[in-house]
């Protein structure tokens, strides 16, 4: 298992009880009060970080950049356009919002889309996010890794050998705490295109690391896709968020809400109780199984005693009342200090001390 990561107030040292990002990106649209709004209601709805993003669009898309995401979700045609619009946020607003989510007991967090954005937010965040776009980003990934903070690296539309480039950059340049997230790169995300089995994939490329997922698929009543994901091992999760779904375009339609938040949270104490210890053992409640529904070596006929015990005079039964079928082998060419009768459970005082 990897090493425990300190994340805000969570530590990040065992399964199944994953860090959950509200991912509000620029859902507030540039209104600092619907922004704090939102705060509150990933506070609410059990969140334990408020992420937001912080780009110019000069810095982010040339004029000339097409679109990536379902145009009949978000009609704009040009990220320039798109960034353009909610863009508006300056040092002194996410200074604000900062200490907005440290009075409310969230952890702030915005993921930076230039070196300026680095070099503001870093010092206000408990570690940083780099999204899935900029994972070949080398400038970008040396000023995160500078820090020297936790990083948590998503890997939509990647391959292999680009997030292992992006982690050796980070690690050369001073990260030594990295997670990496699963993330399908489409907006939405059709369900049939989350691949969440990826998510055992990169724990199995990546044995010494953490694993989490970054969801864009539309949120069902049943939180599926979350659900599934940290049943997968995922101990971070990212997801849109909210404070209303029918809003049309940039990033509500695939976002959950607070109530949707609670319903996770929800499912995931009852999910809990069914995973329980990840160290494989037998349980207390076992304790009467196992003497009554294992097996014993039991005798298949009537033996004198002195009799010298062949294969074909025993056999193996329930319960777990003598010697086990484990000692089979050890058993044959015993002698036996006294008559038995067939049927009978063979215990270790049936023997005499040498074969």
């Amino acid at each position: 298992m990897p090493n425990p990561i300190q994340l805000g107030n969570k530590l990040i040292n065992k399964h199944f009880d994953p860090y959950i990002i509200a991912e509000i990106g620029v859902n507030h649209e540039g209104s600092i009060d619907i922004a704090k709004r939102l705060i509150d209601e990933a506070k609410e709805g059990g969140a334990d970080g408020a992420k937001f993003q912080t780009y110019k669009a000069e810095t982010l898309a040339s004029k000339n950049s097409p679109s990536y995401w379902d145009r009949t979700k978000e009609p704009t045609a040009s990220q320039y356009e798109l960034f353009k619009k909610y863009d508006s946020f300056g040092w002194k607003e996410y200074d604000d919002l900062a200490k907005h989510c440290q009075s409310v007991g969230i952890d702030f967090l915005s993921t930076p889309f230039d070196l300026e954005a680095v070099e503001n937010l870093a010092s206000k965040m408990p570690f940083i996010k780099i999204a899935s776009a900029d994972i070949t980003s080398v400038p970008l990934l040396r000023s995160v890794a500078k820090h020297g903070k936790p990083v948590i690296l998503s890997t939509g539309s990647s391959t292999i050998a680009e997030v292992d480039f992006a982690m050796n950059e980070l690690k050369a340049f001073g990260a030594k705490e990295i997670i990496l997230l699963h993330c399908i790169l489409n907006y939405p995300t059709k369900p049939e295109n989350a691949n969440l089995g990826m998510i055992g994939d990169l724990k199995r490329i990546f044995p010494h690391h953490w694993i989490g997922y970054s969801d864009h698929t539309p949120p069902d009543p049943e939180m599926k896709s979350l659900i599934a994901a940290t049943l997968f091992g995922s101990v971070v999760l990212e997801k849109h968020f909210t404070h209303d779904k029918s809003l049309p375009g940039n990033d509500h339609y695939h976002a959950m809400d607070k109530e949707d938040l609670k319903v996770f949270k929800k499912k995931l104490k009852d999910y809990e109780s069914l995973i329980g210890s990840e160290v494989k053992a037998p349980l207390k409640s076992e304790d009467l199984s196992r003497k009554n529904a294992r097996r014993s070596i039991v005798l298949s006929r009537d033996l004198s005693k002195g009799t010298r015990i062949q294969e074909k005079d025993i056999t193996f039964k329930r319960p777990a009342h003598g010697i086990s079928p484990i000692h089979w082998d050890e058993i044959i060419g015993r002698v036996v200090n006294r008559d038995l009768s067939e049927d009978h459970i063979l215990n270790w005082e049936d023997l005499t001390s040498s074969v």
